[in-house]
């Protein structure tokens, strides 16, 4: 997309009063404090003037125009410049990681599936950093199984109300750790089970508790230099970055399972975990599909509208999810050298599904329709038909092919409706 085009885009969308109605929600959890409300814009006439970066366009000025050149220099390019100015930098995996199979259950959820609990160890230590996965295989259908991977925020216990789930995590500062099956509305284990995938799902408090300080008890102080030090370099990876790296370590241990179809992972994140699944899916190409879930601000939405939550807002409330240098450009995200639609195009070729919820204006769902739509041209450029439509889709419409979206009724939530969308798009692209 070239300055022109970027442009017209701009001109044609970006204005336009939208046709849906929306409240407000905070990502993943209460609705915002009146004061919160106040500073923020729900108003597209108040959206600034802006000229998206061109995810085909070199930082020297030349245009990208082989699939060659995207794999070899601009996509490069495009991951450091988010490791740079977003999420800071991702280490690789550590030396001591080590794999235990905790649990196995053959005829769980009464024959339905196989559970297994499997704990991945990251520091050499029983009473290190790890990484806690709950998998349902499903039983009575063709091995391996694709399979959809997410984290969660309540602990494994709390996706399904099966007793054999060990409790452990997810009570954070809360007075008491969740109920057994509180969060399973968003998790239809038994549909995603009776489509012949498996789900396989962590706490992300395993990897880093969601705080500031949370660094010290997570991941993150593993690859410390100077273990305990407050200081962080202004490129340091946030708890996104963590998250994101559990995600790869997760799928360490998926490519030694029989029972999970290593090529056929479908990666899912809801609100900051949204984003953390796109952070993951740009850089670990592994995941064969990718998919935000109301994602928003530093997710799928575009920063340059500063519509809903904002670099500012998002930084100075959640200041550990990402890099230092993000916080710079919380009064100017017209200087931001990348924006969301960017990191969007990191997923090509493989397919990506991007949904929102018409009461989550906090999300901005129109700016998240326009950055997977500004995604298209690396699509076509590397052989994958996207989106294939202009305008925002009407609510409950599900579009696209290898760029998938929808925007359905309702809150900030993952709801049936978004997952029959999500085994259909992974149906489709995995040959089911």
């Amino acid at each position: 997309m070239n300055r022109s085009e970027a442009m017209k885009i701009r001109r044609s969308l970006g204005r336009a009063k939208l046709g849906w109605t929306f409240g407000i929600l905070l990502m993943g959890g209460p609705l915002p404090t009146a004061a919160w409300a106040a500073e923020a814009n729900y108003d597209e006439s108040r959206v600034p003037d802006y000229i998206l970066p061109d995810p085909l366009r070199k930082e020297n000025g030349r245009p990208v125009k082989s699939a060659q050149a995207w794999r070899d220099q601009r996509r490069p390019e495009l991951l450091r410049l988010f490791e740079t100015h977003v999420y800071g930098r991702t280490p690789g995996p550590t030396k001591r990681m080590e794999f235990k199979v905790r649990s196995v259950d053959p005829d769980a959820l009464g024959g339905k599936a196989t559970r297994k609990e499997v704990t991945i160890h990251f520091g050499g230590a029983p009473d290190g950093p790890q990484l806690r996965l709950l998998i349902y295989a499903p039983n009575g259908r063709e091995r391996p199984a694709p399979a959809f991977l997410g984290l969660n925020f309540n602990g494994n216990h709390t996706v399904h109300a099966d007793p054999g789930i060990t409790i452990a995590g997810g009570g954070g500062e809360r007075a008491a750790v969740p109920d057994r099956g509180s969060s399973s509305r968003r998790w239809p284990v038994e549909t995603i089970l009776d489509r012949g995938y498996a789900l396989v799902t962590a706490w992300y408090g395993d990897l880093e508790p969601d705080r500031a300080d949370g660094w010290k008890e997570g991941v993150r102080e593993l690859f410390r230099p100077n273990p305990g030090s407050r200081e962080f370099p202004p490129d340091a990876w946030g708890a996104i970055g963590a998250w994101a790296w559990g995600l790869s370590r997760a799928m360490d241990y998926l490519e030694t399972d029989p029972d999970i179809d290593r090529d056929r992972v479908a990666l899912i994140g809801h609100s900051r975990l949204g984003k953390t699944a796109l952070w993951a899916g740009a850089q670990d190409e592994r995941f064969k599909i990718v998919i935000s879930n109301n994602s928003g601000c530093g997710g799928a939405a575009l920063s340059r509208r500063q519509f809903g939550e904002t670099v500012e807002r998002i930084n100075r409330v959640f200041p550990h999810w990402f890099c230092a240098r993000f916080k710079e450009y919380g009064a100017g995200e017209d200087r931001l050298p990348v924006d969301q639609h960017q990191l969007i195009a990191l997923i090509a070729p493989r397919p990506v599904y991007v949904a929102s919820a018409a009461e989550d204006l906090w999300a901005d769902p129109r700016g998240e329709f326009l950055a997977a739509l500004a995604a298209e041209p690396v699509y076509r450029l590397l052989g994958r038909p996207g989106l294939g439509v202009n305008d925002p889709p009407p609510l409950d419409h599900a579009v696209g092919d290898f760029i998938g979206y929808h925007i359905r009724a309702g809150k900030h939530d993952v709801t049936d409706y978004d997952w029959a969308q999500y085994l259909g798009f992974a149906d489709r692209h995995f040959g089911k």
